[in-house]
């Protein structure tokens, strides 16, 4: 753990957005794992956190399904210090597997990949940060229903900075959103059916 993620009591405190996913192995287990690294960081109270959502892949790219959750967190962190939080429990969750981020024998820039974990700074407070190494909002939040609909459950009212609508209108803007299911109930027929 770096010094500068010791606690600062003189800074503000920031709400933001991480989005979670995995669709490799225990995607569950990955997921609620990156949640606790999440917690046990001292500048960072973890407010709270969607349920886990099961979501269809978007294009070839992906191989298998994956689950998402969403937490809101307080952090007196700065986006340039969240983001590399956010890259160091996806380090560490891959190291303590011994497991690649992409799977694929490279020979073709549409191969089927994986993605143990992956943190995403969806919001940071009401910031628009462009740099080389970040951009909040997440640019492609508006189009993807496997964070929206997580953040419906948490911040319907949210409004994006950007494009000054709130999370409930993105979401009924979506053209042609991706499948998403409670966890759990992907798969599962109804009796009416």
């Amino acid at each position: 753990m770096t010094e500068s993620w010791l606690p600062d009591n003189d800074s503000h405190l920031t709400r933001a957005y991480i989005g979670l996913g995995s669709n490799e192995g225990d995607r569950v287990g990955f997921v609620q794992q990156a949640m606790q690294l999440l917690k046990d960081i001292p500048r960072i109270t973890v407010i709270e956190c969607s349920s886990l959502y099961e979501t269809e892949p978007i294009g070839d790219e992906y191989a298998e399904w994956f689950v998402n959750a969403v937490a809101a967190v307080d952090t007196n962190l700065c986006s340039e210090e969240l983001l590399d939080v956010c890259k160091d429990i996806e380090r560490r969750l891959m190291e303590l597997y011994g497991l690649s981020q992409h799977k694929g024998n490279g020979s073709s820039a549409r191969q089927a990949r994986t993605r143990i974990i992956d943190l995403d700074i969806l919001f940071f407070g009401n910031d628009v940060v462009e740099s080389p190494y970040l951009t909040v909002p997440h640019p492609s939040l508006h189009q993807r229903a496997f964070a929206l609909v997580p953040l419906l459950e948490i911040a319907p009212e949210l409004v994006h900075p950007s494009l000054g609508v709130t999370i409930t209108e993105l979401h009924e803007a979506l053209p042609e959103p991706e499948l998403v299911f409670l966890y759990g109930t992907r798969g599962v027929q109804s009796e009416f059916d």
